[in-house]
């Protein structure tokens, strides 16, 4: 590897520890007020004092959202088909997914636990209300980006539909697939965190809310810094599974 390799790769960590340091020093000389904004070191040591905490709570959250994730993805796939290959489906379905997306999950939220109680349900529902539009959209489009000539040209060998879906469209639509799973991934953490300000015993919503009302922001800045992990994780997992899935493109 050549130096300017090894420079290129410096560069994010190095931009991300001189903000740490100058958040540190500015909150030291200005003494800002540990309740409004703590410094980095303040933020460290509420994470290892409250580490088991964390990790229990970040294991629900965790949870919550994969669960939902996976939840949409099974609901939005057949109906991207439909709505993909059906005039009347799209006709029909659309405008109430549409609707449906302009409602804010914020107001749902509390409707969703007053129908299905205090469980770890209305969480996962409000997790895949956030996820399922980007997924759907985003296979329908990629379904629909199939170049009319390819389709054409496959009928004229007298190709029949099922192959035509999986030899062209299938393939077709995984990129616009992935692109819309990595958005409903990152959605989904903050989807599980709005449903646990409205109600939860448990999960990192729950412990922000909670640090917050007893003035620990130390412990609510660890407990974002957590979810942030949380979804940074699951993005990365999904590229991951992209590159290995999609190898035909660069």
């Amino acid at each position: 590897m050549n130096i300017a390799a090894v420079a290129s790769r410096a560069v994010t960590p190095l931009v991300y520890i001189v903000a740490l340091v100058v958040w540190e020093i500015l909150a030291r000389s200005l003494k800002i007020p540990l309740w409004m904004l703590p410094a980095p070191t303040m933020i460290a040591a509420a994470a290892i004092e409250w580490a088991p905490e964390l990790l229990s709570n970040s294991i629900v959250t965790t949870r919550e959202t994969v669960l939902g994730f996976l939840l949409a993805l099974v609901i939005s796939l057949p109906l991207a088909c439909a709505i993909a290959f059906s005039t009347w489906a799209r006709k029909i379905i659309y405008p109430a997914i549409l609707g449906l997306q302009s409602i804010p999950k914020v107001a749902l939220a509390p409707l969703v636990t007053l129908w299905l109680g205090f469980t770890e349900w209305p969480k996962i529902v409000i997790v895949v209300l956030v996820c399922f539009f980007p997924i759907l959209v985003n296979v329908v489009a990629g379904f629909e980006s199939v170049p009319k000539s390819m389709v054409d040209l496959m009928r004229s060998l007298n190709a029949p539909q099922h192959l035509v879906l999986w030899r062209l469209r299938v393939p077709a639509a995984l990129p616009a697939f992935f692109t819309g799973c990595k958005i409903a991934i990152t959605f989904a953490v903050i989807g599980a965190v709005i449903a646990e300000f409205v109600a939860a015993q448990e999960g990192l919503g729950y412990l922000i809310l909670m640090s917050t009302s007893q003035s620990q922001t130390p412990l609510a800045f660890a407990a974002i810094i957590a979810l942030t992990a949380i979804s940074i994780l699951l993005f990365y997992i999904l590229e991951f599974i992209e590159k290995k899935t999609i190898t035909w493109t660069p």
